[in-house]
């Protein structure tokens, strides 16, 4: 599973946490009963905000049906017991939401074209002429499927499946600004966000979903730059900011901006529950933002880590923030690294190689399903500067959920 947005129980309210578990279950189901087992590999983290979106806008939906005695509250079914929530069963968006079915196509695209940008830049094993065959096929088959699951819903996933040509385009001309090479990306997630006001019949959404969408999209695409930086100065691999001239300062500078427009966006949507939205695209970008950019754990514990005792020599304005990885020579072959990558995806993290820097971490920091990177849980709703109305949210103990959050919107 792949993306920026990753609440955890220990920052999250539990309400939120376990809203966001419904959808990010209810997707990885949703490729399975639509596209195959195969096919839970693409789950994306950022491809469910596109169900929880859609939920949000259609909630008056979901209420109409309680009232005809389809059930109160979220579409939600029953899924059995899965190894990466505990072997507990778990209440999950259906995978005949249309939402879900959306988020679906997306992640399957993106995944897909994830693996032919991997191909075409001889990176992996995607670019081996016989290892590479499997994945290959597996990108064109997961394209396909994309397309048909598209079209069942109103989609054209042409918009996704070009942002790859267009993003190789930009990059092999020379002279263009940071903001010329995000564009590719913005627009995709615009359209994506757009549709699910399509879905969710609220036509009056569209052009502030739209807008939004550019905001995360542009937001997505400088993070994965920051965080690639390091190894892609080591390989001597294209980076949007090295090639642009940006610095890493500079390109905070954009996603502080950014981050402001997406407040402003969402602000301005018309929601049936804004809770879990405005959770995840102001609090958890925030907090992507500030992971990818800061100190990436536990601040300075981490530095001092890294840094040996006495050594006081200066960090260069331009290095990449986080400090530099270990070089390729650090790391086993090709076959050691895929069956690692297999073992820590089945483990859901717990297990990590010898090389991995989180191999003696808390079983808490290693686990996908339960990592957080923040050292504490002081902030934990400081998204709720973006509520529209704190009387919408807050209840009257100054807590957004009533659950135990810590939240006060009044302060």
């Amino acid at each position: 599973m792949f993306g920026i947005l990753r609440p955890c129980a220990r920052h999250s309210c539990p309400s939120v946490h376990e809203a966001w578990r419904a959808h990010l279950c209810g997707l990885c189901l949703t490729l399975r009963d639509r596209h195959g087992h195969l096919a839970r590999m693409a789950t994306n983290y950022d491809g469910l905000i596109l169900s929880v979106l859609t939920e949000a806008q259609a909630r008056a939906q979901a209420q109409d049906r309680s009232r005809d005695g389809a059930g109160a509250g979220p579409n939600r079914r029953t899924a059995g017991p899965c190894a990466l929530r505990g072997f507990q069963r778990a209440e999950v968006v259906p995978s005949d939401d249309r939402g879900a079915r959306l988020a679906a196509v997306v992640s399957l695209a993106l995944a897909s074209g994830k693996i032919r940008d991997h191909a075409s830049d001889g990176d992996g094993i995607a670019a081996r002429r016989v290892a590479g065959v499997p994945l290959r096929a597996t990108a064109a088959a997961w394209a396909s499927a994309a397309r048909r699951g598209a079209e069942s819903i109103g989609f054209d996933t042409a918009v996704l499946t070009e942002v790859s040509a267009r993003q190789a385009l930009l990059e092999a001309s020379p002279g263009r600004g940071l903001l010329d090479v995000t564009e590719p990306t913005e627009t995709a997630v615009a359209v994506a966000f757009a549709h699910t006001a399509v879905l969710a019949d609220r036509p009056g959404n569209t052009e502030s979903l739209r807008e939004a969408g550019r905001f995360f999209g542009r937001i997505a695409h400088l993070i994965d730059a920051v965080e690639d930086l390091a190894e892609d100065r080591a390989r001597g691999a294209y980076n949007p900011l090295d090639a642009t001239g940006t610095s890493p300062a500079e390109a905070r500078r954009v996603c502080e901006e950014a981050l402001h427009g997406l407040r402003l966006a969402v602000r301005d949507l018309d929601l049936e529950e804004r809770h879990l939205v405005e959770a995840l695209l102001c609090g958890e970008t925030r907090r992507a933002v500030d992971r990818a950019f800061g100190p990436r754990a536990h601040g300075a514990a981490c530095a001092a880590h890294r840094t040996p005792a006495g050594d006081t020599s200066p960090v260069p304005p331009d290095a990449p923030p986080g400090g530099s990885p270990e070089g390729p020579g650090d790391r086993p072959g090709i076959a050691l690294t895929a069956l690692a990558g297999a073992a820590i995806f089945l483990t859901c993290g717990l297990y990590r190689p010898p090389w991995s820097e989180h191999r003696n971490a808390p079983w808490t920091e290693r686990c996908c399903c339960d990592s957080c990177d923040c050292p504490d849980c002081s902030g934990c709703c400081d998204w709720c500067d973006c509520c529209s109305s704190c009387s919408d949210c807050c209840s009257e103990d100054g807590c957004c959920c009533g659950d135990g959050c810590c939240c006060d919107c009044g302060s």
